[in-house]
């Protein structure tokens, strides 16, 4: 018997904030920010925000409420979140951005 938090049936808003931030750790510390080393392994940390992201998207309910608009504040932070890991991820192959002289 799995607790509720782990159980991916169940809605959480716990669990998806936690992969979300989780991820964004761990490509901070697989990319070596100031040196921005390329790592193909960044696209697991994005997979596990995506996952995270759809968890939130999952609690969102149909009515207008509280509630719903903490969800939506959790939405907007999980896609600034994305977009950061993604950035880790897409910025050392953009070469034509970075002028070495």
């Amino acid at each position: 018997m799995l607790p509720r938090i782990l159980n991916p049936r169940n809605r959480s808003l716990l669990r998806g904030g936690l992969l979300v931030l989780l991820s964004l750790g761990v490509a901070l510390l697989l990319s070596d920010f100031p040196n921005n080393r390329a790592n193909f392994f960044l696209v697991l940390p994005a997979l596990t925000a995506a996952a995270g992201t759809l968890d939130h998207l999952r609690c969102m309910r149909t009515r207008w409420s509280w509630y719903h608009g903490g969800v939506v504040l959790l939405i907007y932070m999980d896609l600034m979140a994305l977009s950061m890991i993604l950035f880790f991820l897409l910025y050392p192959y953009t070469h034509w951005l970075a002028s070495s002289q």
